[in-house]
């Protein structure tokens, strides 16, 4: 296992600079959930290289892709993701998430068959509130896969994941405009409709468990100060412990946007962005390898605390927990006080930590599948 462990890592060196440099291409463009077109081409571009079995608009999805090497009994999954937030652009790491997968990938493949090894690389858009996973799982990606796997950038290193369940909606209120000044009581305000349900949510949240999470922006709320708005917009979240308890906090909460509604005599449509994402359900053994291996490799994992809470973060990876055997730890960027979703942490996602985090992140993973392969039995 050493050997095979030790090939796998000088391979993940070998391709260092390639690595860098696509993590360092991903930062430099950012792409939303499902646009991510140039990312989505570039990522697999590392792979193809090294005889992967390439498939672009994976399932149909124009910005999704498998890649596939070997033919071994045991397969393994890693996950890229690639998409950026909206204005923020790489703050949550995606770029690394990327090329850390990659470099995991790379890898293993080069001693796949020594190993008993098939490794995948699975593209998969839309992470930050567009649910690609769960697309690519509705449609048949991930079936039989034996361990799925990637590393998140945070601020410092957590191996286990334990996700919020999370769903995403589009909030509308549609009202009738009218002038400000002359003609008030002819509008119907759909702004106002946002006001009430935030005042009821504030409410609601002294009756929620201490674990659940209600949060949401308004996204438009009217175009000129003299004209009653007549439409409003906003795109909100529920987070909790779990989709039971999720399926019992979500009409409670959007009772509060119903009040809004009824308050204002506007027309209300709440529309899913997705299908809700799972709290994550980790593979203790691969976990535990996973662990080994990062402090095998000079990482360090933090204490329980504030710095470490961005493995409770929503992920549609955990719905492939669900499925298949799967771990999500965090790796360290060595950010703070930045953290995920600043703009200051997206500036942490290149250079000197971010490119020590990649490396490790990628070896880590490889070492964990190589810890995963049926020739572990005979050693």
């Amino acid at each position: 296992m050493r050997a095979l462990k030790e090939a796998a890592r000088r391979e993940v060196d070998r391709h260092a600079e390639e690595l860098i440099t696509l993590s360092e291409r991903l930062h430099a463009d950012p792409e939303t959930a499902w646009e991510e077109h140039r990312a989505a081409a570039a990522v697999p571009e590392p792979l193809d290289r090294a005889g992967f079995d390439v498939t672009s608009s994976y399932l149909g999805l124009d910005t999704a892709f498998h890649a596939r090497f070997g033919s071994g009994p045991v397969r393994i999954a890693l996950c890229a993701e690639y998409d950026a937030l909206p204005g923020l652009g790489h703050a949550c790491g995606h770029n690394l998430i990327a090329a850390s997968s990659v470099g995991a990938a790379l890898g293993l493949a080069a001693v796949a068959d020594d190993a008993g090894l098939t490794v995948e690389v699975y593209g998969t858009p839309a992470e930050e509130g567009g649910g690609g996973k769960i697309e690519m799982l509705d449609r048949g990606a991930f079936a039989g896969v034996d361990l799925a796997m990637m590393a998140h950038p945070a601020p410092v290193d957590v191996a286990e994941a334990r996700p919020f369940a999370v769903s995403h909606s589009k909030i509308s209120y549609t009202g009738r405009s009218a002038h400000a000044a002359a003609y008030p009581e002819a509008g119907v305000n759909a702004a106002d409709g946002f006001t009430v349900a935030q005042v009821a949510i504030g409410l609601l949240r002294q009756q929620l468990p201490s674990s659940a999470r209600v949060h949401g922006v308004v996204t438009h709320a009217g175009d000129a100060p003299n004209a009653i708005p007549e439409r409003a917009t906003g795109r909100w979240y529920v987070r909790a412990e779990t989709l039971a308890e999720l399926a019992e906090l979500e009409p409670r909460v959007m009772r509060a946007f119903e009040a809004g509604a009824l308050a204002t005599g506007c027309e209300l449509e709440i529309e899913p962005e997705s299908e809700p994402y799972a709290e994550f359900r980790n593979d203790e053994t691969a976990l535990g390898h996973y662990r080994a291996n990062a402090l095998a490799l000079g990482r360090e994992f933090a204490p329980p605390g504030q710095a470490a809470r961005m493995n409770r973060a929503s992920t549609d990876m955990g719905n492939v927990s669900q499925v298949v055997p799967a771990i999500h730890p965090y790796i360290g960027i060595g950010s703070l006080p930045a953290t995920n979703h600043q703009h200051e942490f997206a500036a942490f996602c290149v250079g000197g930590t971010a490119q020590r985090a990649l490396l490790d992140g990628a070896t880590a993973l490889a070492w964990t599948g190589v810890d995963r392969s049926p020739a572990r039995a005979s050693h």
